[in-house]
C-alpha cells in the first residue's frame, strides 16, 4: 500500500478522491472477505458478496460493525493479517467491559504517523519545531500517533506522555516548546499552573492539538487567550488507527477528514438510514487503507456534521464538525436527550471554569441532575449573595435550553479534582 503525505492528496478534485476511494474500497472488501471469519459471516448473513462492491456507491450495501462486535471478536476475530504480520496493539482506555484491542502491522503504523503529521503540518508544524506530547503513552494512542506524526516532519519531540506537570512547564520553558499535544482537559490545567508559577511570559507557545475529549468553542476561545496559542482539534479512534483521522487547519471551521485513507459516512442513529452532507447523524467510518484491523462501516457512535464546503487553506478533503455527543452514551435525563458540551457551553459563556462534573442521580423514582462547576478565583471573592443569584441565573438558562431542571452549585476555585488524561465530567449514580 503506497502511503500519502503530500499536498496532492489533501487537494484531490472531489472526482480523483472517489476514484481512489472506490479503488481502495473494492481492494479492501475482498481483503476481508478472504481473511476475516468473523467479518465474511455478517456479509454473508445479509447477503452480500465482494462483486457487490463494485464502487462507493455501494458502501451502504455492506454491514455496519459496532464496538460490541469488537468485543465478541476480541482478541484476534477480527484480524486480517498473520499475527506474525503485526508489529503493536493499542487499546481503548474504556474501564467497562472487554477492552478493545487494536492491530497493526508495520505499515499500519506507518500510515498513522503520516496522518498524525498532516495535522501537524495543519496547525503550522515544521521540522524547526518543538512539540511537546502530553497525551499518555502505552496502550493509550495519543502518545504514540503524535509522537510518530512529529517524527514524520522532523521535529524535535519531547515524549512527556501526561502528569507531572511542573515538569512539563519546566521543559516547555527550557527547550522553547512551540507545539503542545494534550487533551484540553489538561491544557486548562497546564494554563492554570503556568499562571500560578508566573512562567506566563517564559513560554514560547505557538499552537496546541488538543482531542480525545469533547471540548466546545468557548473552551478554545480561553485555551488561547490563556496560554497565546491558536487551538486545534483533532479526532481520532483506536479502533481506526487513533488520532488523525481528522484535523483542523488554521481556518478551525471543521476536521478535515483523511479521506483517503477513512471515507466517512453519516447515518441516522435509529434507522441506519445515510443521511446526506450537512445533516446531523452518526459518523460512520471505513478504513481502505489498513492491513491488520480494517473495520468497514464501522458506527463510532459520535454525532457531527460533514460537509464539503470549498476551504480557503486549499484543501478539498470533507470537513466534520466538532464533536456535538454521542448516540449511545449521552445523558437521558427526564427522557430529554443532554449532551455535557451544551451545558459547558453555558458555563464558560458566565465566565466560568471549565472544570466541572454533571451529577446524575435518581431520588424517588425520579431523574436529578446537580452541576458542580468551579469560580475562578475573581469570582470567589464575591458574596454569597451574590453566588446564589448567578446560581439561579444559570440555573434558569440551562433550563431554557435543556427543557429541565437542574441543581446549579458554584464551589471554590482547585476543589474539583483535575485530570491529567480524560477528564471526569459525568458521574452517572442511576447505575451504580
Amino acid at each position: 500500500m503506497e502511503l500519502y503525505y503530500q499536498p496532492d492528496i489533501e487537494r484531490m478534485s472531489r472526482t480523483q478522491m472517489r476514484d481512489l476511494q472506490s479503488k481502495r474500497l473494492v481492494s479492501q472488501v475482498n481483503h476481508v472477505y478472504t481473511n476475516v471469519p468473523y467479518y465474511k459471516k455478517l456479509m454473508d448473513d445479509k447477503g452480500v458478496k465482494p462483486s457487490d462492491i463494485a464502487s462507493i456507491d455501494d458502501l451502504h450495501k455492506l454491514p455496519f460493525l459496532t464496538k460490541e462486535d469488537l468485543r465478541q471478536a476480541y482478541p484476534y476475530g477480527l484480524l486480517a493479517k498473520p499475527l506474525d504480520d503485526c508489529v503493536r496493539i493499542q487499546s481503548t482506555s474504556g474501564t467497562t467491559g472487554t477492552r478493545v484491542v487494536a492491530f497493526y502491522t508495520q505499515n499500519d503504523i506507518e500510515l498513522w504517523e503520516e496522518s498524525c503529521a498532516r495535522a501537524l503540518t495543519a496547525a503550522g508544524g515544521t521540522k524547526s519545531d518543538v512539540v511537546q506530547v502530553a497525551y499518555g503513552y502505552g496502550l493509550f494512542t495519543g502518545g504514540p500517533g503524535l509522537n510518530g506524526g512529529s517524527h514524520k516532519i522532523g521535529s524535535l519531540t519531547l515524549p512527556m506522555s501526561s502528569g507531572n506537570t511542573e515538569r512539563q512547564i519546566q521543559f516547555m520553558c527550557d527547550l522553547g516548546t512551540t507545539i503542545i499535544c494534550c487533551t484540553p482537559s489538561y491544557a486548562e490545567y497546564l494554563a492554570e499552573t503556568i499562571e500560578e508559577m508566573g512562567m506566563r511570559d517564559k513560554i514560547q507557545l505557538k499552537a496546541g492539538i488538543f482531542g480525545a475529549e469533547a471540548w466546545s468553542q468557548e473552551m478554545r476561545l480561553r485555551l488561547e487567550a490563556n496560554l497565546g496559542i491558536k487551538a486545534f482539534d483533532i479526532y481520532g479512534l483506536t479502533e481506526i488507527s487513533g488520532p488523525g483521522v481528522s484535523f483542523e487547519c488554521s481556518e478551525q471551521t471543521g476536521m478535515h477528514i483523511n479521506e483517503d485513507h477513512f471515507i466517512p459516512e453519516l447515518i441516522d442513529p435509529e434507522t441506519g438510514e445515510v443521511l446526506p452532507m450537512g445533516e446531523k447523524g452518526e459518523l460512520v467510518f471505513t478504513c481502505v487503507s489498513k492491513e491488520a484491523f480494517p473495520l468497514l462501516r464501522y458506527r463510532t457512535r459520535d454525532i457531527c456534521i460533514l460537509n464539503q464546503d470549498e476551504c480557503s487553506c486549499g484543501r478539498t478533503l470533507t470537513k466534520m464538525s466538532k464533536i456535538l455527543g454521542r448516540s449511545d452514551d449521552m445523558l437521558i435525563i427526564k427522557g430529554v436527550n443532554v449532551f455535557p458540551s451544551q451545558i459547558e457551553t453555558v458555563l464558560i459563556g458566565y465566565g466560568l471554569s471549565a472544570n466541572y462534573q454533571l451529577i446524575v442521580d435518581r431520588v424517588n423514582h425520579s431523574d436529578t441532575l446537580e452541576i458542580k462547576v468551579e469560580l475562578t478565583p475573581e469570582m470567589f471573592s464575591d458574596t454569597v449573595r451574590g453566588i446564589e443569584g448567578k446560581e439561579r441565573e444559570i440555573h434558569n438558562k440551562i433550563a431554557n435550553i435543556l427543557g429541565i431542571t437542574s441543581k446549579v452549585t458554584l464551589v471554590a476555585p482547585k476543589s474539583i479534582t483535575r485530570s491529567e488524561g480524560k477528564a471526569v465530567r459525568v458521574i452517572d449514580n442511576r447505575k451504580i
